[in-house]
């Protein structure tokens, strides 16, 4: 962690040699080996242009005759993941901070990819990640975790993982609408993190049924040019009914005790539209007391615009849109689609046109990618009156 930004240069290195010799008819047998090889390579000899060989070869282990490894030992580099989760996840530095630099160096993300899933700016992001790397290389003892450490850590390392799954579930990169790589790696941490005493908690079986649940749907939420598939739209005959089944059984789990935390409200939500055979046939009313025990949990906005939606399926649009009266949004949500979507979808239902119309408009504009904003253009056009879901939440 002391050498983070010769670390960061090393990958970028392997990358874009990798870009070169790949690009011309060499591709390894091991593109995983092959890339940390060369990092690993590139890192040792930086480290050994400032420091003597005998004084790196005792404090960093990074010897040039090291084995070469598979796809540097892949079966212990999903563990190490999840360790160094725990060690990023340091509860001397804000908690704000620890996301950002966890997400940034852990999990592969970009500033922007971090500031569109915070709410914040793109400066802010980056002002944090500093804050963290800074305090983590000045800490030589940070990887001597006890276990009241990993037990004050966890709720933090859960974040970062359900981040890392919302990410690929609903992409804000501008191609990939869904990014199933990083749906499948937040499952395989949070499975890992049930096989550590520390992590076999409530809340992380909520957590690990709230993601089964949304992956199970997975071959249904995208058309043949990689389009998002709205809610109502989907052939629930694609639905992974084992998937379903094993993310129900994660939620019995985690209902064992007396803990609920926002993962089991949340995982109540995905569990209802699951087991409904249709979207008219899905239990509204269940779906609005999860999202109240939510806002009781986890304060926010976003829960109250679910229950508002989740309220029109069940009594009314009218119901729906009252519960909104008065709400004055955060500069975060103003500008988010997610606001303008949800009153656009309410007014557009109310028969209230011209609303409806301005409050689309915003949307789109403030849309993240071209796959949202298309989404969002069939959700809410006006010639049409679907009986559906959020337009936010329609499209996951």
């Amino acid at each position: 962690m002391q050498h983070i930004n010769v670390v960061e240069d090393a990958v970028q290195s392997a990358l874009l040699t990798a870009i070169q010799s790949w690009g011309v008819g060499f591709v390894p047998d091991n593109p995983s080996a092959w890339l940390y090889r060369v990092a690993h390579n590139h890192l040792v000899s930086q480290l050994r242009s400032h420091v003597r060989q005998d004084r790196l070869a005792r404090e960093h282990a990074l010897e040039n005759d090291v084995a070469t490894t598979d796809a540097a030992s892949t079966s212990d580099a999903t563990d190490e993941l999840l360790q160094m989760l725990f060690v990023a996840c340091d509860e001397s530095i804000p908690i704000e901070s620890q996301l950002v630099f966890a997400l940034k160096t852990l999990c592969g993300f970009d500033i922007k990819e971090i500031a569109d899933r915070l709410f914040i700016s793109e400066a802010n992001a980056y002002k944090r990640f500093g804050r963290a790397k800074e305090h983590l290389r000045n800490k030589p003892s940070m990887f001597e975790i006890g276990a009241p450490e990993y037990h004050r850590r966890l709720p933090t390392v859960h974040a970062v993982i359900y981040l890392l799954f919302t990410e690929g579930y609903l992409s804000s990169h501008p191609v990939a609408a869904i990014r199933k790589e990083l749906c499948d790696e937040a499952i395989r941490l949070g499975t890992l993190l049930t096989q550590r005493p520390a992590g076999q908690t409530p809340e992380t079986y909520a957590l690990l049924a709230l993601m089964t649940l949304h992956s199970s749907r997975e071959k249904a939420r995208q058309d043949a040019t990689g389009g998002l598939v709205l809610l109502e739209e989907q052939n629930r005959a694609l639905w992974d009914q084992e998937k379903i089944a094993l993310g129900l059984a994660w939620l019995a789990k985690s209902a064992e005790g007396d803990v609920f935390t926002r993962y089991h409200a949340e995982a109540g939500v995905a569990a209802e539209h699951c087991l409904a055979q249709s979207l008219q046939e899905t239990n509204w009313e269940r779906v609005v007391e999860c999202y109240m025990l939510l806002e009781r949990i986890a304060p926010s906005p976003l829960p109250a615009l679910n229950r508002a939606l989740a309220t029109a399926e069940w009594k009314s649009p009218r119901h729906g849109l009252a519960l909104l009266d008065g709400l004055v949004p955060p500069t975060w949500l103003e500008g988010s689609y997610v606001w303008s979507a949800t009153l656009s979808d309410l007014h557009r239902r109310c028969g209230n046109k011209e609303l409806a119309f301005r409050h689309r408009e915003l949307a789109l504009h403030l849309a993240p990618t071209d796959a949202v904003k298309n989404a969002l253009g069939r959700r809410l056009r006006q010639e049409n009156d679907y009986s559906s879901q959020s337009a936010f939440s329609a499209v996951s």
